[in-house]
């Protein structure tokens, strides 16, 4: 199984069981996410409640809840959204120390392609949800999640150059 990290602050954002297609000359991935219902399942053992004096209701209390199966599995936290400036702030400061951190031929085609990158996130700002990983870290990489036209689950971008692979 391979875990992708954020290079900056190490916290888990993706694995190889969610799919991603590469987008903007390879500068960001997009994976898409499902709604999943967490919680008590129910089971029908063929008992008759109301025959055995029990009612609809009796028994386990059923909690469930409707979580999105990548913000869950890798404890994502959602963040407030970003205006164009501060969005604009934020990819300044990211390229900049993600620069430093990625090895000389892959620092060229990131500065190369990373424009074209935060044009295409900046087209969709108005619809993007913000997350980070799970330390919650200022630096760290930014994950956004939108809906497609039409679309009931959220599709998420991650950065490419901003992972790190790591086998388990």
């Amino acid at each position: 199984m391979l875990v992708y990290q954020d290079l900056l602050t190490g916290d888990e954002l993706l694995s190889d069981s969610f799919p991603y297609k590469e987008i903007e000359n390879g500068m960001l991935w997009e994976v898409e996410g499902k709604w999943v219902v967490q919680g008590v399942v129910d089971v029908d053992i063929g008992a008759n409640p109301s025959a055995e004096g029990g009612d609809e209701d009796e028994g386990v209390d059923d909690q469930h809840v409707k979580v999105v199966d990548i913000v869950d599995t890798f404890r994502l936290q959602e963040q407030p959204s970003f205006d164009k400036k501060q969005f604009i702030t934020f990819m300044k400061r990211y390229i900049k120390n993600l620069t430093a951190k990625l090895e000389t031929e892959k620092q060229e085609l990131f500065k190369k392609h990373i424009e074209g990158a935060t044009k295409f996130l900046l087209s969709k700002l108005s619809d993007l949800q913000f997350f980070v990983g799970e330390s919650m870290h200022d630096d760290g990489s930014l994950v956004f999640a939108y809906y497609k036209e039409g679309a009931t689950d959220p599709t998420f971008i991650y950065f490419a150059y901003g992972l790190k692979e790591v086998k388990c």
